[in-house]
């Protein structure tokens, strides 16, 4: 009985992890980002948006990951 309380509880705790990880939405590059202080910054790879916060994460030329809060970009634009 105990066993399958833990098995139910783990199955729940993944179901809800599950549902953070869908509050990403990854827009396929080249993108474009422009920053509030009037700069852009360029990238051929996607971009992931963390919907909750707004939070974009792209990689750069050297393949480093930066993620950019919304409060930093005031839009950005993707594809061809």
């Amino acid at each position: 009985m105990a066993m399958r309380f833990w098995l139910g509880l783990v199955i729940v705790f993944f179901l809800v992890s599950c549902e953070d990880i869908l509050d990403i939405t990854r827009i396929d590059g080249p993108c474009t980002i422009q920053l509030k202080d009037g700069s852009t910054v360029f990238t051929e790879d996607s971009i992931e948006i963390l919907e909750s916060t707004g939070a974009i994460t792209y990689r750069d030329a050297d393949d480093k990951l930066w993620s950019i809060t919304r409060d930093e970009y005031e839009s950005y634009s993707c594809g061809n």
